[in-house]
């Protein structure tokens, strides 16, 4: 028998410790964008599962690249070809390798690039996990009263409610950021034989009992863990590791034992548990209203900053209430954005960005500038997002509103209820420098084409009755046209931010043009009767300004010369909720959309 390959390392270190300054992460991007609610990608047993597969998909694929297409992939799994095309398309979004072929494909050549059957298998693999389980509230009584309806959302899901995080003035019981990154440890901890053992290959001539890993094969782990705290611009995995750090870049690393590989990620993970679970003991023990972002994401009152950036690549924006709140590309040095439990406000985020989710809002609008990988928006209501991006997901959502301009089709998952789709209606003047920084086409917007999958995610840790992840989910409505109007975003920042956009650059079809135009002349005849009233010059600017806003963005001042006129519903049909009469102070009656209301 041969002697055992050794390790490109030195040998003066034969157990390397990780620094902890270089603790080991999960990547959170395939975890929170990644999963789909396909039953038939749940396997019981991934690993017997996928060990067959990964032989068929090798047959068919290209042997010189190992690359998987929608039809081959449609018939290992005997799905049909617009769910393995949905599976291409959510693996390019997630993907660790941005030079990888599948992320930088065009729409119409993701088929003719396929993906690298490695990836492939690791991100079949992770669809069984499943996702941390909101906490028991301490008191339910007290939010027992604010969700009457029964649906998925209550139950257990009911803690998630936007309006029950109002009323319990807490969000202890949600899981914190540390708390899905200890949780997403512990299921690569428990799994990770299974998926070393499918990226490994077997050394020749002693069968399948002792297994090597190369450094390629090392490298796809990329797509599940990474050492270091700044997401996909951290340390290169395989110079994070003993084994291929020293390698010769002109020459192929030497591949490692996989039993070697395994021991050492395992005790890497293990001490990135304890420093994790360290500083979530001590958040729960020490003083409440703690600012490390990354065990518990703070509370922000109305009044205090809102913006807060994690030691992950990602910013917060949290807890805004009744107030507006802007941010720009200039203001922001992450990657991604997290909006969550924000309330009867406006969210403005006017930057490039690659992944964005929005959670847990409420009767609030928020605008999302341009988003090259993933934007998911979950567990909120009575919410008007505007977003311009590459994908979008929404999951357990009411009555919200969805005006879009998406590249690929909006994905719509879970129990949702009422809600509505619209073209793109906005723009700001760095919109287009934006959207071609991520990668977002303007001449493809499939806002009209959302897919719905299953009522009820299988990802996430509760028990359902058998087959109930198969049962369809509630898909989205188009706006009616005659309701659709521009939205206006005013340039507070002009000369320190100016760009070439001046108008909407995802182009409309006919009917929502004509209704934009139609509402426009409504708003210039509103404006006219404004300048004839009888107002002092100061109040009439400031209700002038106030017409180019949603009711929720404008100041107290202005909201009660609105209020004081009668012409909240005025504004509010302008803005596409409904038509309204109004009488002026000197008798005349403003009439909108051709209704009357006394």
């Amino acid at each position: 028998m041969s002697d055992p390959m050794e390790p490109s390392t030195s040998k003066s270190d034969p157990n390397p410790i990780i620094s902890p300054i270089t603790l080991l992460h999960p990547r959170r991007e395939p975890f929170e964008h990644g999963l789909l609610p396909i039953q038939k990608l749940i396997f019981t047993d991934p690993l017997q599962a996928l060990i067959p597969l990964k032989q068929k998909l090798a047959s068919s694929s290209s042997s010189s690249t190992h690359r998987v297409n929608s039809d081959a992939l449609a018939d290992a799994l005997q799905i049909s070809s617009e769910h393995a095309r949905l599976i291409l398309d959510t693996l390019a979004s997630v993907l660790h390798s941005e030079p990888d072929p599948l992320v930088n494909a065009h729409p119409d050549d993701v088929d003719s690039v396929g993906s690298d059957l490695s990836d492939l298998i690791l991100f079949l693999y992770i669809q069984s996990y499943k996702r941390l389980l909101p906490r028991s509230h301490k008191d339910s009584a007290a939010v027992a009263d604010v969700w009457p309806s029964t649906s998925a959302f209550d139950g257990y899901l009911s803690a998630l409610s936007p309006l029950q995080l109002v009323r319990s003035n807490t969000r202890r019981f949600m899981p914190s950021q540390a708390d899905e990154e200890a949780h997403q440890l512990s299921y690569l901890q428990k799994h990770l034989a299974n998926i070393m053992s499918l990226l490994s290959e077997p050394v020749e001539g002693e069968g399948e009992e002792s297994l090597v890993l190369t450094m390629e094969g090392f490298e796809h782990l990329g797509f599940l863990i990474q050492f270091g705290d700044k997401g996909s611009e951290g340390i290169p995995l395989s110079q994070a590791a003993p084994f291929f750090a020293n390698s010769d870049p002109d020459m192929p690393a030497v591949p490692v034992p996989a039993s070697q590989v395994l021991d050492w990620l395992l005790e890497n993970i293990a001490s990135s548990l304890e420093h994790i679970t360290d500083k979530i003991s001590a958040k729960e023990n020490g003083p409440q209203g703690g600012s490390d972002q990354d065990v518990a994401m703070a509370d922000a009152s109305s009044s205090s900053a809102r913006a807060s950036p994690s030691a992950r690549n990602c910013c917060f924006i949290e807890g805004v209430s009744k107030s507006s709140y802007v941010k720009q590309a200039s203001d922001l040095k992450h990657s991604s954005m997290k909006v969550i439990n924000c309330h009867d406000s406006v969210i403005y985020i006017l930057a490039p960005l690659r992944y964005a989710t929005i959670y847990g809002c409420s009767d609030a609008t928020i605008v999302l500038g341009a988003v090259g990988k993933a934007v998911r928006v979950e567990h909120c209501e009575r919410v008007h997002v505007i977003i311009a991006a590459k994908r979008v997901c929404i999951a357990n959502c009411r009555e919200c509103l969805f005006f879009l301009g998406v590249n690929q089709r909006p994905l719509v998952v879970g129990d949702n209820h009422k809600l509505q789709v619209a073209p793109y209606n906005t723009f700001y003047s760095q919109l287009e420098e934006h959207m071609a920084e991520v990668g977002i086409q303007a001449t493809m917007n499939r806002w009209d084409e959302p897919l719905a999958l299953g009522a009820v995610d299988p990802h996430d840790s509760l028990s359902h009755p058998a087959g109930v992840s198969d049962a369809q989910a509630e898909s989205a409505a188009q706006l009616d046209p005659d309701q659709f109007t521009n939205f206006l975003i005013p340039n507070w920042f002009e000369g320190e931010s100016a760009g070439s956009t001046k108008d909407n650059p995802f182009p409309l079809p006919d009917a929502y043009l004509k209704s934009q135009l139609r509402n426009q002349k409504n708003l210039s005849e509103i404006k006219q009767i404004l300048r004839e009233a009888p107002l002092e010059e100061n109040r009439k600017r400031e209700l002038s300004c106030a017409l180019h806003l949603p009711v929720t963005y404008v100041s107290y001042t202005a909201y009660k010369v609105i209020e004081t006129l009668r012409l909240r519903g005025v504004i509010r049909q302008v803005y596409g909720f409904n038509s309204f009469s109004s009488p002026l102070p000197d008798g005349r009656v403003i009439s909108v959309g051709g209704q009357e209301t006394s």
